[in-house]
């Protein structure tokens, strides 16, 4: 991981091969960022559904709560690729 951040850093005389290798880095970043939040909402949805199935009497405080944990998955989500569109 050091290894390709020095040669991110570089550029040096490959310049065009460098900003190809962070275009490449940045993708990777992005569908990490995607997969990850999805796979999070998709664990938070199913909690929530089996949740609401013991309890029937709480699910409208279960739903608020896994409402609100979504949301700041996404923000984190989102976050992840403003910083992935910045590797250059």
């Amino acid at each position: 991981m050091l290894r390709i951040l020095a040669l991110l850093q570089e550029g040096g005389a490959d310049a065009a091969a460098g900003s190809d290798l962070g275009a490449g880095l940045a993708v990777i970043g992005a569908g990490l960022a995607v997969i990850g939040a999805g796979l999070g909402i998709g664990r938070i949805g199913g909690s929530m559904t089996e949740a609401m199935a013991r309890q029937p009497e709480a699910a409208a405080q279960i739903q608020n709560g896994a409402v609100i944990l979504a949301a700041l998955i996404e923000g984190a989500a989102l976050f992840g690729l403003v910083i992935a569109g910045f590797i250059k």
